[in-house]
């Protein structure tokens, strides 16, 4: 009788190790099937609140609910074995206190079944990241471009332009990083910042957007497979699936249309009786 190897799930403390070593390899996912093809090759996956503008068409992450991040954690949970997965707390369900945050943090990973979760915010935010690190749950920040405070950013700007910006956002990744948290993902920011910040701090940063001295990166799966028809200056497409979906659509109807079901003919015929 042969046996069952399980596969090990990656866990936070090697998510810390990749600091100043391997690059952690991370990409968004929302769904089952997407995570069955990420799983073996990524280190961690991050149901980001992005899933509110790529799979449900909003303008912003401002009307995700923690009941779509729940549904979607729930979903990438069943299709990975391996990867650390990270799932966003949207807009609105911890900014208010740390015990309101523990209250919808613990509920999706309860949940979910997921590792951890992912809070934007700098300063303000880092009794927040204690209270949770201390009660059990791992939580990875985000600093530099924060898409839930876009209203007060005025839109999608990178960060650290200035020099006059830099010590506000560096005390920001410090604070973030001396509460407790495993990794900070750094958006949209100034390269040369990016990588003052990467030498400075002892936790991994995951740029998106950021400098490639950053301890890893990640990005929105759609942007890198070519699905989204205006992804982001700085994002490499690996693909250009958006094309292809679409011709392929095409050539269906244009089947159907003609009354021409390919593979499908004989599977209602009726068995001949000998």
């Amino acid at each position: 009788m042969s046996a069952v190897v399980a596969t090990k799930r990656v866990t936070v403390p090697d998510i810390r190790a990749h600091k100043n070593s391997k690059p952690v390899v991370c990409l968004t996912c929302y769904h089952a099937h997407t995570a069955r093809l990420l799983d073996e090759h990524v280190d961690l996956m991050l149901v980001g609140d992005s899933l509110g503008m790529v799979m449900h068409g909003m303008e912003t992450t401002l009307g995700v609910t923690l009941d779509m991040m729940i549904t979607h954690g729930k979903a990438v949970m069943r299709g990975s074995k391996h990867a650390l997965v990270v799932v966003d707390m949207p807009f609105g369900s911890y900014e208010e206190s740390p015990q309101v945050a523990f209250r919808n943090a613990a509920r999706v990973i309860q949940e979910t079944g997921c590792t951890a979760v992912k809070m934007e915010g700098g300063q303000r935010l880092a009794e927040t990241v204690q209270y949770l690190t201390q009660r059990g749950i791992p939580v990875m920040g985000h600093i530099g471009l924060t898409p839930q405070a876009t209203n007060v950013m005025g839109g999608f700007k990178t960060q650290g332009r200035t020099h006059a910006e830099w010590p506000a956002i560096e005390a920001d990744a410090k604070a973030i990083a001396e509460a407790g948290a495993f990794a900070i993902v750094l958006e949209g920011m100034a390269e040369p910042l990016a990588a003052k910040i990467t030498r400075e701090i002892a936790i991994p940063t995951v740029g998106i957007g950021a400098s490639a001295e950053c301890d890893g990166q990640i990005l929105v799966m759609e942007d890198m497979l070519g699905l989204n028809p205006n992804p982001p200056k700085f994002v490499r497409q690996y693909a250009n699936l958006g094309p292809e979906i679409e011709r392929a659509v095409k050539a269906y109807a244009a089947d159907v249309r003609d009354r021409h079901f390919p593979g499908v003919e004989n599977v209602y015929q009726m068995k001949r009786v000998s």
